[in-house]
């Protein structure tokens, strides 16, 4: 039988590996609606997706690194530098969101099918919140990247929901298109706020401090 500590492991890289598999199945649809619909917040959703699905990869290589570190501050090191490069991407994919939504809003939206867009959203929604559900809220207490990938999952679930209204809105008015633009300023705000406070958080690790993830 393994020691409880080894089967925390395993089962901290199970649930990464699921979550992981859940976001790469949700990209490819989120692309292809968000082109179709012409819909800003679905691609702003994708591009998360995206950058959740590269943290997550790199998460489960920092992990397996880790775990053959007996000691704890080397141990986390992989793990502070994942969760670094992770909110160097959202940031980055809050401004290429912020730019084309404000360019959207000043020139014109063209017309955005709000069916589809209400459509993947909540399967998107449906889909974080069983990996919040995999990945447990004890996450948080974990390290630092298991509490950014439950905060990224949490944040995602909540940007689903707010394109979920915008769009059946939009399919039942058939106007508001600017409603679009307006929810992908506000998922780029939440996508950038999680990137900076992980960036901090990730910092303070990789220079020793006794940074308490709990209480953020």
């Amino acid at each position: 039988m393994s020691p409880p500590l080894e089967t925390a492991k395993f089962s901290q890289r199970r649930r990464l590996s699921i979550v992981l598999a859940l976001n790469l199945a949700l990209i490819g649809g989120l692309v292809v609606v968000g082109l179709a619909a012409h819909s800003v917040g679905v691609l702003a959703a994708a591009g998360d997706t995206l950058a959740d699905s590269i943290g997550l990869a790199l998460g489960l290589i920092a992990v397996a690194l880790r775990d053959r570190d007996p000691g704890r501050t080397r141990a986390n090191q992989p793990i502070a530098i994942v969760a670094l490069i992770n909110a160097t991407i959202l940031i980055a994919v809050t401004v290429t969101v912020a730019i084309e939504a404000i360019i959207r809003l000043v020139e014109g939206s063209p017309a955005v099918l709000g069916l589809p867009m209400a459509v993947v959203s909540l399967i998107t929604l449906a889909v974080m919140i069983a990996g919040a559900l995999v990945l447990g809220l004890s996450a948080h207490r974990e390290d630092v990247h298991m509490k950014s990938v439950l905060l990224d999952t949490l944040a995602d679930a909540a940007a689903a929901a707010g394109v979920l209204v915008a769009g059946v809105v939009i399919w039942l008015t058939g106007g508001f298109d600017w409603l679009d633009s307006v929810i992908a300023l506000i998922l780029a705000a939440v996508i950038g706020i999680v990137g900076a406070r992980l960036a901090v958080q990730a910092v303070a690790a990789l220079r020793g401090a006794d940074v308490d993830f709990e209480d953020d």
